[in-house]
């Protein structure tokens, strides 16, 4: 069949999915759009990669981010504090050690 460049083609038959996307109908019923290992996807005409769940995996990467920024300010923190009492006490620091060491 010759195709006339002044005709249109026919149009693709549309597929049908479901109101949650998860099933499409082929005229006779409906099937799984997904695979049952989630990373493929019916689009109508073939299966594509399925895209990442919306934040399954920002989500995950912005806490770890945030939880060890967090454990690092917390430990610079503390190594200030600990720098600056020491500095502060350097001189009476002398005496303790003599008291404790017995001298």
């Amino acid at each position: 069949m010759a195709v006339n460049p002044g005709e249109s083609a026919p149009a693709a038959p549309q597929t049908r999915f479901s109101a949650d996307g998860f099933w499409w109908w082929d005229g006779a019923e409906w099937k799984p759009a997904i695979s049952p290992d989630r990373l493929w996807r019916w689009n109508g005409t073939g299966w594509v990669a399925a895209p990442p769940p919306p934040g399954a995996r920002s989500g995950n990467g912005l806490a770890v981010g945030l939880i060890v920024g967090v454990f690092i300010f917390v430990l610079l923190l503390v190594a200030v504090i600990t720098i600056v009492v020491l500095l502060l006490l350097g001189g009476s620091l002398g005496g303790v050690s003599s008291t404790i060491a017995g001298g």
